[in-house]
């Protein structure tokens, strides 16, 4: 099975960065502007991506929003990848999209009922899980690329499917009724 390219989202936000002249700084600024910032994507987290075999699932879906690409894209072998069924939601200030990991849990289990499957088999046909990795999905846990495209992959479905929009809530200083005195 053909992995999720942790080094191609590198070199495509490298290139959309060049392109438009952009300083990695500017890049962070724009990948974080839907999330009105408790915990921005760090700059280091961007630029990681070069070297790293692995990535938190959340952020790198903003960057993918950021480069308007699918995380199917990214993926060799998939076809019309950028295609309307893999195409991820557009999002307004104050959202970021994150992995149901509930909802793909309860896919992958449907998925396993169905093939007559135990989830040590499920774990031996997915390259890096263990049967308590994919049990320990119902509980909501955070999940990484690539795995999280071995999964979806494993399930013949968009990536979209087991994504939702959230909001975040920014505390907003109280003044106190007197001026502040």
């Amino acid at each position: 099975m053909n992995d999720f390219n942790l080094r191609a989202v590198y070199d495509a936000m490298d290139a959309r960065r060049r392109e438009r002249e952009m300083s990695w700084t500017d890049v962070a600024r724009e990948v974080n502007r839907f999330r009105t910032l408790l915990r921005p994507i760090a700059l280091s987290t961007i630029t990681g991506l070069r070297d790293k075999p692995a990535g938190e699932g959340d952020g790198i879906l903003q960057m993918l929003l950021w480069l308007e690409r699918t995380p199917e894209s990214f993926v060799p072998g998939i076809a019309a990848a950028n295609g309307e069924r893999f195409r991820l939601p557009q999002l307004m200030t104050a959202q970021i999209l994150r992995w149901d990991t509930q909802a793909l849990h309860r896919a992958l289990d449907a998925h396993r009922r169905v093939r007559h499957l135990t989830w040590t088999q499920v774990a031996g046909e997915l390259r890096g899980f263990t049967p308590g990795m994919l049990t320990n999905l119902a509980r909501g846990p955070k999940i990484g690329f690539p795995r999280v495209m071995r999964l979806v992959r494993w399930l013949d479905r968009p990536a979209v499917e087991f994504t939702h929009i959230a909001t975040w809530y920014v505390p907003v200083a109280t003044v106190p009724r007197d001026g502040g005195s």
